[in-house]
């Protein structure tokens, strides 16, 4: 595998939307095939690139992502940190445009800093758990996701590359 993680933020999102130009048609082609191998692909890509990533290196993520929590989330959390749900949500939760609860703020507010490590990590949301969710079934059904993921984690990028490589140019 010719990878080498690329960690900063700057870097990454000039390289993301360098490859925009050449995913976002290819993601568009794919989403109509659904290719059967996609899936498949995907997920040993996935596998392939986490060998190689530390996540801790990065935290781009938990630096520029807000997730939407989830009603089971909030209340997981709240139980965790001894807090009332109530107290949590207006401790740290807003709603979005959608009505989804989201972080008040970025980064994350259980992220070390120092460490890169997650304070809360057993008891995260279930978006950061499946994040960057490039190990999912139908995988052509958030391609979309991809592009977007590709600014903040190395390995989406990575994915993307790859997937360029296979199926794009004629592939």
């Amino acid at each position: 595998m010719d990878f080498v993680p690329e960690y900063n933020p700057d870097v990454l999102r000039q390289k993301a939307l360098r490859q925009e130009r050449i995913t976002k048609p290819l993601f568009k082609k794919l989403k109509k095939q659904k290719p059967k191998s996609l899936d498949e692909v995907v997920n040993e890509l996935h596998d392939e690139v986490f060998r190689q990533i530390d996540c801790l290196a990065c935290a781009n993520c938990c630096r520029s992502l807000g997730p939407r929590l989830t009603d089971r989330d909030i209340r997981r959390l709240s139980k965790h940190l001894r807090m009332k749900k109530d107290e949590f949500a207006d401790t740290y939760l807003q709603t979005d445009e959608d009505g989804d609860y989201v972080f008040k703020s970025m980064p994350c507010p259980f992220l070390i800093e120092e460490t890169n490590e997650c304070f809360v990590y057993e008891h995260r949301p279930k978006a950061c758990r499946e994040y960057p969710h490039t190990d999912r079934k139908n995988y052509y059904q958030i391609l979309h996701l991809g592009i977007k993921n590709a600014y903040y984690c190395p390995a989406v990028l990575y994915i993307n590359d790859a997937l360029i490589k296979r199926y794009g140019l004629g592939g």
